[in-house]
């Protein structure tokens, strides 16, 4: 598979007025400007605006502690091989208090084995799920307990969302912003 980027940034000569629109709405906002999955999703400018609102509450407004929406974050990276949100939340997630351990392990595909509690409970709901499609009652009660349900359904939304914008910068190639974060390697078949 080529790495060519296949969806580079609009010029905003080009752009249409929507697309003009839902660039400076993302600008204005926290993110600050038309990067990682935006620059493929402006080519959709409607759908860009709803999901960026969907993202946007998910990292900054979610019930969810940072510590856990970043790691979450880092697990569907990791599960997509997607090098923009590794690098980008690489760093995020150590800050809110991830551990070095955690990320490299993460990193090679494994279950880190010294999580925090809440971490584990993420960490292996969304690996059962990505599995079977679903969760057992066994497993959504102890989310229940860490998460309660709201968090549950954030928990849920955030794998998605991110899932979603990592299948869109995975087939747009949009590369990983320069940086310190090594990248991911590809996880065996």
């Amino acid at each position: 598979m080529s790495n060519v980027e296949r969806m580079r940034p609009l010029d905003a000569a080009i752009m249409s007025a929507a697309q003009r629109a839902a660039a400076a709405e993302l600008a204005a906002g926290p993110r600050g400007g038309v990067k990682g999955p935006f620059i493929a999703l402006l080519r959709s400018p409607d759908l860009m605006q709803r999901l960026q609102k969907v993202g946007e509450y998910l990292r900054f407004g979610s019930s969810l502690a940072p510590r856990i929406s970043e790691f979450v974050i880092l697990a569907v990276s990791r599960q997509w091989t997607q090098q923009f949100e590794w690098a980008v939340h690489v760093p995020l997630a150590m800050k809110a208090g991830v551990s070095a351990d955690t990320v490299a392990a993460l990193a090679q595909g494994r279950r880190p084995e010294a999580m925090a509690a809440d971490e584990a409970v993420a960490h292996d709901l969304y690996a059962e799920l990505a599995a079977a499609k679903g969760v057992s009652d066994a497993s959504y009660r102890q989310a229940l307990e860490h998460f309660g349900e709201q968090g549950v359904v954030e928990l849920l939304a955030l794998i998605g969302y991110f899932t979603t914008v990592s299948m869109i910068m995975n087939v747009a190639h949009t590369p990983a912003p320069p940086g310190d974060v090594p990248p991911l390697q590809p996880l065996p078949l």
